[in-house]
């Protein structure tokens, strides 16, 4: 570090070469808007590319909300190219809601963003959320807001877009004015977006009631009026001891009745395959069930919970395919299709569809009932099949397609136990479980 060049310049390089590959040939992906914090983060990741041989993609959302966006995606573009990496334009289109539009403005960008990513090869997206945004956020939550803390480490929240991607959040303990305050140093222009200083909206609202605090636009730290510790990330999660899930097979996890809330809470959405969690209400009567150790069977956001005397078995739960029927998901050769939110499936000749082996059990040939016979009963119809141009005949999917469970990964993810670009790499079916990554005692809270 140069003697004029600030200290957080170096924690945050700091922080990408120990989340990121050196010398890989996949790019690493970064969030562009065109706003300082993002044109901050291009700089400080354009260096850090160039030096460790990465190709870096910046990608750029126009949601189409201010009559300036397609200038701004332009200027997003020239300084991408100014930068020396690549970039891609993306557009939010259809109609916007009239009400929560700021959430479904983020769920979009997120979901464009995750589609963009993977489809050229990145494992990781850069997002330059800073101290400013954690205390912001605190404030919203403060107010009602169910937004969720950043990590400086976390899966895309979009599912399946963001299936096997992590967001990288290297700045979460730099202040908004140090950056603004570097770029202009560097004689380089950003946009500010008016919407930010609206007060219609809860950002920009609680980012007006830290002003006073030094929290928005200044050199102090977030909330507190003090500068965060040299070298050391924010306070984005608390950690608790307690035991991890242990996957099975299949999308199927065995669990302990100590479970901690939160763990629980993310093995429910990745069992179930869906993207919400469960309530809070809902959430604490399993547990105290739990708790008491009670023998009973649940269904909580998709996934059926098994508690045994000794054992507690999670799993898909395949009455809801009763209870919500949808048709087979016809399967494009050669693409790969997310069935259920659990499984990637890809099949090498038209005429497939996939279905749940729910009901069709009966009609599977004897040795795919045995195949079938080897998880615990309550896996079983969660399974998929496909079927051939509306045949009644179904066969195991694995049989005869490329099919990959997500719920393993995708809960390895959630917990914390990939901790580098190189542990991202898709599990092929059939692979040994990474059983180790469950092995630890750290849980996030």
């Amino acid at each position: 570090m140069s003697p004029t060049a600030p200290a957080w310049l170096d924690r945050v390089r700091e922080r990408l070469t120990a989340r990121l590959e050196r010398g890989a040939a996949r790019p690493v992906a970064l969030a562009l808007s065109g706003g300082g914090d993002s044109v901050a983060l291009l700089g400080v990741a354009a260096d850090w590319a160039r030096d460790h041989d990465r190709r870096l993609l910046a990608l750029t959302v126009d949601h189409g909300l201010n009559p300036d966006s397609a200038g701004w995606t332009a200027f997003a573009a020239g300084t991408a190219r100014a930068a020396g990496v690549d970039w891609r334009g993306l557009t939010w289109r259809g109609p916007k809601p009239a009400t929560g539009l700021p959430a479904a403005a983020r769920a979009a960008r997120h979901r464009l963003i995750a589609d963009a990513a993977r489809e050229a090869g990145a494992r990781v997206v850069l997002f330059a959320h800073t101290a400013d945004d954690v205390a912001e956020g605190e404030l919203m939550r403060a107010d009602g807001s169910t937004l969720g803390r950043l990590r400086d480490w976390s899966p895309s929240p979009a599912w399946p877009e963001g299936r096997g991607l992590m967001l990288l959040r290297p700045m979460l303990d730099v202040g908004r004015g140090e950056l603004r305050h570097w770029l202009a140093g560097r004689g380089a222009d950003w946009i500010d977006d008016p919407a930010n200083e609206d007060p219609k909206y809860a950002r920009a609202r609680a980012r007006t009631s830290l002003l006073p605090l030094g929290g928005a636009g200044s050199d102090r730290g977030p909330a507190t009026g003090g500068r965060s510790k040299p070298g050391r990330n924010p306070p984005t999660r608390v950690l608790a001891s307690g035991p991890l899930p242990l996957p099975i097979g299949e999308g199927a996890f065995t669990a302990e009745r100590t479970i901690a809330a939160p763990v629980l809470a993310v093995l429910l959405v990745c069992a179930g395959g869906g993207d919400r969690p469960p309530r809070g209400d809902r959430l604490e009567r399993v547990l105290t069930r739990l708790r008491a150790g009670d023998v009973f069977t649940a269904t909580l956001c998709g996934a059926r919970i098994e508690a045994a005397a000794h054992q507690v078995l999670v799993t898909r739960e395949a009455g809801e395919f009763a209870r919500r029927p949808v048709p087979p998901l016809p399967l494009a050769p050669g693409v790969e299709t997310v069935w259920d939110g659990r499984w990637a499936v890809v099949v090498a000749e038209p005429g497939w569809s996939v279905a749940p082996a729910a009901g069709r059990m009966a009609a599977l040939s004897k040795a795919h009932r045995a195949r079938l016979h080897a998880l615990p009963p309550a896996a079983r119809g969660g399974q998929p099949v496909l079927i051939r141009n509306d045949a009644d005949a179904p066969v195991l999917a694995g049989a005869v397609a490329r099919t990959r469970s997500l719920a393993e990964d995708r809960l390895a993810l959630a917990l914390d136990r990939m901790t580098h670009e190189t542990e991202l790499a898709p599990r092929a079916h059939g692979a040994t479980t990474r059983k180790h990554l469950f092995s630890g005692a750290d849980i996030i809270e």
